[in-house]
């Protein structure tokens, strides 16, 4: 092997040893096996069994053997130094890749910051930072547009393995995303002094989450919310305003729990069935549309929140006492009945 060639390879190999942390042994098995595979190209007629090679990992010579007899071909150097280090550079790939898996699998279950690649097929292809993630249609927000080069934060849901190895699933559409924005845009929840307790969501359309914080001076919901609406905004701003986002502060007594979640609606009346988790719900006429909301989304978010099937129907005002009227008459009756029995009385006297 030329010496320029034999010092590219031992360059190329001391790389992969001290700054990849790939076992010298392995690589250089691979790369006799892919000498031997470059061997049989130019004799697609033999065994490959029959056939092995030898590499010296200090001079890169190498050596094709047919049962332990030299068939190196004349010029065949070149070929093994440039095999050995296609091998090589193939071995720096895939060994990266694997550190950036290993990286984003502490990573999952947080948010980051990306950007959209490219479109394969209904999939979307979104650069994650060190590498790209997959972006499938169910994590994907329904009526949200998606375009090439558009910033977005994507939620890291899960490493799954695909036809091209360990893939990296992100998602728009899963309820972390909206509690890791939370985290990031309020203080209070991403120190741990306010607790996410449930989210209940449709992505893209409206969303409930219900918090909660024990420690003395601390509003839950004011805290989310923000001085005039700016934390809760900048999460709404983050899906492009197309989904509603309904903060609940959250109650261990379920129902008050229940009449927290199916605000906007105010003044409802709670009845439990806890054995069969139902919850009645009486509402004023003027708040039963607001409890029911469009389509049901108002009670359906609420019942997913509070894990109870909650039945509404309209609080029955008390109507005046139509009875008291006719009561009246009859004791003028009776009245008059009495006086018509004492005249009688003292007629007859």
């Amino acid at each position: 092997m030329p010496a320029v060639q034999r010092s590219e390879f031992l360059l190329a190999l001391n790389q992969v040893a001290n700054e990849r942390g790939v076992d010298v042994e392995v690589v250089l098995d691979t790369v006799k096996n892919a000498i031997v595979a470059a061997y049989k190209k130019d004799h697609p007629d033999i065994e490959l069994e029959e056939y092995s090679a030898t590499l010296d990992k200090n001079t890169g010579e190498a050596t094709v053997l047919h049962k332990n007899k030299n068939v190196t071909p004349p010029g065949f150097g070149r070929i093994a130094a440039q095999t050995a280090r296609q091998v090589i550079l193939q071995k720096i790939r895939e060994k990266e890749k694997e550190a950036i898996i290993a990286d984003y699998k502490l990573r999952v279950g947080t948010i980051v910051n990306g950007m959209i690649l490219r479109f394969a097929g209904p999939n979307i292809i979104v650069d994650v930072g060190k590498t790209e993630g997959l972006m499938p249609i169910p994590e994907q927000i329904p009526n949200e547009k998606y375009h090439l080069n558009q910033r977005l934060a994507v939620y890291i849901l899960e490493i799954r393995s695909g036809i091209k190895g360990d893939e990296i699933i992100v998602s728009r559409s899963n309820n972390g995303l909206l509690e890791g924005l939370f985290k990031r845009e309020v203080p209070e929840v991403g120190k741990g002094s306010v607790v996410i307790k449930n989210i209940a969501r449709e992505p893209g359309a409206r969303s409930k989450v219900a918090v909660y914080s024990n420690q003395q001076g601390i509003d839950p919901v004011g805290s989310c919310v923000g001085q005039r609406g700016v934390r809760v905004q900048a999460i709404i701003a983050e899906f492009g305003g197309i989904e509603k986002i309904d903060i609940i502060q959250w109650h261990e007594n379920a129902k008050d729990y229940i009449g927290q979640a199916l605000s906007p609606a105010k003044n409802v009346r709670v009845e439990l069935d806890k054995k069969e988790k139902i919850a009645h719900v009486f509402a004023p006429v003027e708040e039963l549309s607001l409890a029911i909301g469009r389509d049901g989304q108002n009670v359906r978010l609420a019942s997913k929140l509070t894990d109870y099937r909650i039945e509404i129907e309209e609080e029955k005002t008390k109507e005046p006492d139509e009875t008291k009227e006719p009561k009246k008459e009859n004791e003028k009756v009776e009245v008059k009945t009495k006086v018509k029995k004492s005249a009688k009385i003292e007629k007859s006297e």
